[in-house]
């Protein structure tokens, strides 16, 4: 027979991994040494969260962006959204994985919406005020910063998809019954 739609037990264990990766992305963007922003040939000036460095060849000279407040909003948003993102992976974990715990899901689905609103703040905060201070040239937000959209994207799917399973909770549990789209008589 054919069968066509969504496996529910198999969300039991992908949507905590997909939050696992969202975690990774986010620590991959808040450590970044560079890769937030470079100049359009990455050859005399570049950026990460943290600092901010311009130069020539061998000869860099770096500055903190940790002395702008705007700079230490965006460093406090982002790891507030990190840390809250942690939680609800926890509890994903415990909802899911561990045990099946349909009440959690709304909790966590609310947990990641608060992140993905803090770190879209941050996320636009960061170019707006990084911008005020470049004067010269193109400059394009390269792949650490992408991997911050790439974690908040991965929160705004993973939210939704907590919001909605718990409608689907005989389909979680495999007491529902198997809906064929086709039978042959």
């Amino acid at each position: 027979m054919f069968r066509c739609g969504i496996a529910y037990p198999r969300c039991r264990w992908i949507v905590p991994l997909l939050l696992l990766f969202a975690i990774i992305f986010d620590i991959i963007a808040i450590a970044a040494t560079s890769g937030w922003v470079e100049d359009k040939d990455a050859k005399s000036h570049y950026a990460s969260m943290w600092s901010q460095c311009q130069g020539r060849n061998d000869n860099w000279e770096c500055k903190s962006l940790m002395e702008f407040s705007w700079a230490q909003a965006v460093a406090a948003l982002m790891i507030i959204g990190l840390i809250i993102l942690i939680i609800a992976f926890i509890i994903s974990c415990i909802a899911l994985c561990c045990t099946l715990n349909i009440s959690l899901l709304p909790v966590i689905g609310v947990l990641l919406f608060i992140t993905v609103v803090i770190q879209f703040i941050a996320l636009i905060i960061y170019p707006v005020k990084f911008n005020d201070l470049i004067f010269e040239g193109r400059y394009d937000y390269t792949w650490a910063y992408g991997f911050g959209w790439g974690a908040t994207i991965l929160c705004i799917g993973c939210g939704i998809l907590f919001c909605c399973l718990p409608r689907y909770e005989d389909e979680l549990t495999g007491l529902a019954k198997t809906k064929y789209i086709y039978t042959s008589a």
